[in-house]
């Protein structure tokens, strides 16, 4: 069997090829990217341009199943066109098995919500391949650790409402992605990749208090108020537009999800926040 990761040179693609070269069973494994050079634990390094769709389908060739990892590429639009550009040329090019990597909470959203692209991504690969499995994940602990380190310095994180979110470890979404493509039985399901446990405001802060030894406090404010903090705090345009959609989403519930499927598909159990934040913070005193 030959396995193909599409968004190899990423740190999630990274972290999927890293889980199959630790895993027993006779496959190979290409490591797809518009950046092969930058590919490592895989059989061998493929060029495929998510905007260059002859280049997917050369990259696809031979593969009997592949993962699909969307970009954060923040351009109107261009997620959605890329996710439906690769699904084609997998299909095109014979790949029996499609998997893809999508969001936690995905619905019916319009453009620009960041959660427009998941969902045309799911519906496309749904309506046309023969054998797909979608694997949502939830919001990254890896990116909180990273705004509660750039949060330390205010002493506040802003939030739009309170929220509680089941975060889960890129690793832990690697290691279920990696259980899916050497399994069996996997064709038609949406798994979700989620933490053990969904953490209130309240239970953040005092997680971030616990580990970090600094009180943070985590404020609710509006709309309006959290785009001029961000634009204040000089984030990129794009980028403000991706924070205040994932704080909405998270003020709504839309991560408020928690289930076994992390264990289920890897056979570990899901990391903890607290040792992920713990990481992070020592890193940013050194």
């Amino acid at each position: 069997m030959k396995i193909g990761v599409s968004g190899a040179s990423g740190q999630l693609g990274k972290a999927v090829l890293k889980r199959l070269g630790e895993l027993p069973g006779g496959y190979e494994v290409a490591g797809i990217s518009r950046s092969p050079h930058n590919v490592g634990y895989a059989d061998e390094a493929r060029f495929g341009d998510y905007d260059d769709q002859d280049s997917l389908r050369e990259a696809y060739c031979g593969l009997d199943r592949l993962l699909i990892i969307p970009t954060l590429d923040l351009k109107y639009g261009a997620r959605a066109r890329q996710l439906v550009h690769a699904i084609d040329a997998a299909l095109s090019a014979g790949v029996e098995h499609i998997v893809l990597i999508s969001d936690a909470g995905t619905r019916e959203d319009p453009e620009p919500h960041i959660g427009a692209a998941s969902w045309a991504g799911e519906q496309h690969l749904i309506k046309l391949a023969p054998r797909w499995t979608i694997l949502r994940a939830n919001y990254f602990m890896e990116s909180f650790a990273q705004e509660v380190v750039l949060s330390t310095v205010a002493g506040r994180m802003a939030e739009l409402g309170e929220g509680r979110v089941g975060f889960v470890s890129r690793d832990d979404v690697a290691a279920a992605a990696a259980g899916i493509l050497v399994g069996t039985g996997h064709s038609g399901a949406i798994y979700n990749a989620t933490g053990s446990e969904a953490l209130s405001l309240a239970d953040r802060a005092q997680l971030i208090e616990k580990v970090g030894g600094q009180r943070i406090d985590i404020v609710q404010i509006s709309l309006e108020e959290l785009s001029i903090e961000l634009q204040l705090a000089k984030y990129p345009e794009d980028y403000r537009g991706l924070v205040v959609d994932i704080k909405r989403k998270t003020s709504e519930g839309g991560y408020d999800i928690v289930t076994g499927d992390v264990e289920r598909l890897s056979g570990q159990p899901p990391v903890a926040l607290g040792d992920v934040l713990k990481s992070y913070l020592v890193q940013s005193v050194l």
